[in-house]
């Protein structure tokens, strides 16, 4: 089986840090939404991915060859992006006949994926939302299966929203329906959505079956991000590296802190995680994300997202910093 992680969007909700890193990139409790993914599907036995890449791809690729040398990874770029379908249409070459597990780049999800890999049958994660008319729908049966899927829809007949995770068992069912609908330009929303794929499939009687998640977690904005950022870390714990190098400092459960950090005088936490060599002093820090090789002195951070190679003084803000930025508040 191969995995599929679509990574070409440019996350326009999360500027000013989505015009130096990538999405997928961003920092979340201690890893970044990538490896979060990766290591989910790599620990179940999947080790042949395929990441379909567009803006700032260069990052991506040398992320991925850097952190997982040991698995089988192949890059198709994404030039123009007309949509999920398209993207995953890119990879028809590489993945040939065989099972395809798809993840979109922003899908963190809780599943037992070991389960859903066994099944004998074409899968499709879901969970109940309030609102559906912003996702794709499946409207499913008593016994699970999936009668209909549809993309955004205006009048939904069912809450249950297609979260970003499809095992496909019948692939060349898939790519043939995705010709299809790219052929005949049958857009949804100005885009080639995998949804009518999906539904061009059932059509053709592939049986799917649907798999709830337990938790979903939203990475699209620094709200949700931040959010997404306090939940997982008191899940995982948070580790923290080098602590007895931090001089007059409490730290306040759950933390992640990288290598190589310099922190002094200071009080982090409760829900912070902080890059590698990164530097602190006289700084007050919760639920927040700090990125790597930044320096902040004399500051008070709440809910904030500071990116990469950044620097901060002076007073209480809440701020949503970028890469490569300076700042003085003094």
């Amino acid at each position: 089986m191969k995995a599929i992680i679509p990574v070409a969007g440019t996350g326009t909700k999360l500027r000013p840090h989505t015009y130096t890193q990538p999405k997928a990139l961003i920092p979340l409790a201690g890893k970044n939404i990538l490896s979060i993914i990766i290591d989910q599907l790599h620990e179940a036995g999947i080790n042949d991915f395929v990441f379909i890449v567009g803006y700032l791809g260069e990052k991506i690729q040398d992320y991925v060859k850097t952190k997982y040398p040991e698995l089988t990874c192949h890059f198709v770029y994404q030039n123009e992006r007309y949509g999920t379908g398209h993207a995953i249409d890119l990879a028809k070459e590489i993945v040939g006949s065989d099972e395809v597990f798809i993840v979109l780049g922003d899908t963190i999800a809780e599943y037992d994926i070991k389960t859903v890999l066994e099944s004998p049958y074409s899968m499709l994660g879901v969970k109940k939302v309030d609102d559906p008319r912003n996702f794709g729908v499946a409207e499913i049966e008593d016994d699970g299966f999936i009668s209909r899927v549809v993309e955004k829809p205006s009048i939904p007949k069912s809450n249950m929203a297609l979260v970003g995770l499809y095992k496909i068992k019948e692939t060349d069912l898939l790519f043939t329906c995705l010709q299809k609908i790219i052929e005949r330009g049958n857009t949804t929303h100005v885009q080639f959505n995998l949804t009518d794929a999906l539904e061009c499939m059932i059509q053709s009687e592939a049986k799917f079956q649907s798999f709830k998640v337990q938790n979903w977690y939203d990475c699209g904005k620094k709200e949700s991000l931040l959010q997404s950022n306090a939940t997982l870390l008191k899940k995982m714990g948070g580790k923290i590296m080098d602590q007895e190098k931090f001089e007059n400092t409490i730290i306040i459960p759950p933390v992640s802190i990288a290598e190589g950090c310099e922190i002094k005088n200071s009080v982090i936490g409760p829900n912070v995680a902080i890059g590698e060599h990164t530097v602190l002093n006289y700084t007050i820090v919760k639920d927040s994300i700090i990125g790597s090789f930044s320096k902040l002195y004399d500051v008070v951070l709440d809910d904030s997202l500071i990116g990469s190679d950044t620097g901060i003084k002076g007073e209480t803000r809440s701020l949503n910093i970028g890469d490569d930025t300076d700042i003085d508040l003094g």
